[in-house]
């Protein structure tokens, strides 16, 4: 993949969608509304990579260029959406000292995988991963009503129970350093399936682990793979998921879960058939 660099100025007057590092200004608009969809939507239920991911391929970028740049620009959505979630995480660190060492490691494996196999096999592999992240978003709603029957259900959490969720945790931590989308679903599903917790505070431990595990990616491939990243994207995702994870973390509960849902599906689909047109 070719180094993404700033065009030279122009010799004649450019026409309003002018470029900026490559991103034309068209471009750069629906980046920035898919980034702060994302944060939004990464804030609330997760899922939000299956709006940006889409968009950048959309725009014809590499589906690993596209890959890495999202999860640079996420980071900073993670952030604020992790900040307003903060009160739901009171009273999990005992179990979180487990499962965050197991989302940092897996993070670093799955970054460290999508930089080393080939870039072929990413391509053949992301559509299928794209339609399981799809699948995910659609059965969210029978997901969370799971989960909540469950954390009813149980009272305390085992031993071996705590080992399951953290090789869980660590299942997850390699899908997300691979590709990111919905990883915030597998995690709820994981944590449902093993935590008495409510769902609003399995929600924010998700927020704190995707945003550990985008970290690891983001800084693996700022460290190894800095060419391929699109700065012009990453920055504008990064700006729109900043501002997207303060309203979702805000306002997010009172969004409609089947609108969220349908249009994540919508983008979903577009990007899909773009990857393999």
């Amino acid at each position: 993949m070719s180094r993404i660099r700033c065009p030279e100025p122009p010799l004649v007057p450019e026409s309003p969608c002018s470029t900026v590092c490559g991103v034309s200004g068209l471009d750069a608009f629906f980046i920035l509304v898919a980034g702060i969809g994302a944060g939004a939507i990464n804030a609330v239920v997760g899922s939000g990579t299956l709006i940006t991911f889409p968009t950048l391929v959309a725009f014809g970028m590499p589906p690993v260029t596209a890959t890495m740049s999202n999860a640079v620009g996420l980071v900073a959505g993670g952030v604020s959406g992790t900040w307003g979630y903060r009160r739901e995480l009171s009273g999990q660190w005992d179990r979180l000292r487990w499962q965050i060492p197991a989302s940092l490691s897996g993070a670093l494996l799955g970054s460290w995988l999508l930089m080393h196999l080939p870039e072929k096999l990413f391509e053949t592999i992301v559509p299928v991963l794209l339609i399981l992240a799809l699948a995910l978003v659609l059965l969210q709603p029978r997901i969370q009503a799971w989960a909540k029957k469950r954390s009813t259900e149980e009272t305390t959490l085992s031993t071996s129970r705590l080992m399951l969720l953290t090789a869980g945790t660590f299942a997850v931590g390699i899908y997300g350093g691979y590709f990111t989308a919905a990883q915030g679903i597998l995690l709820i599903g994981v944590m449902g399936a093993i935590l008495p917790e409510t769902l609003q505070r399995m929600n924010g431990a998700k927020n704190l682990l995707s945003l550990l595990v985008n970290i690891v990616a983001a800084v693996m491939y700022i460290s190894l793979a800095f060419d391929q990243i699109n700065w012009a994207a990453a920055g504008l995702i990064a700006v729109g998921s900043l501002g997207g994870g303060v309203l979702g973390a805000r306002y997010g509960r009172r969004l409609s879960p089947t609108a969220l849902r349908y249009t994540i599906v919508v983008v979903g689909l577009i990007g899909l058939w773009r990857l393999l047109a």
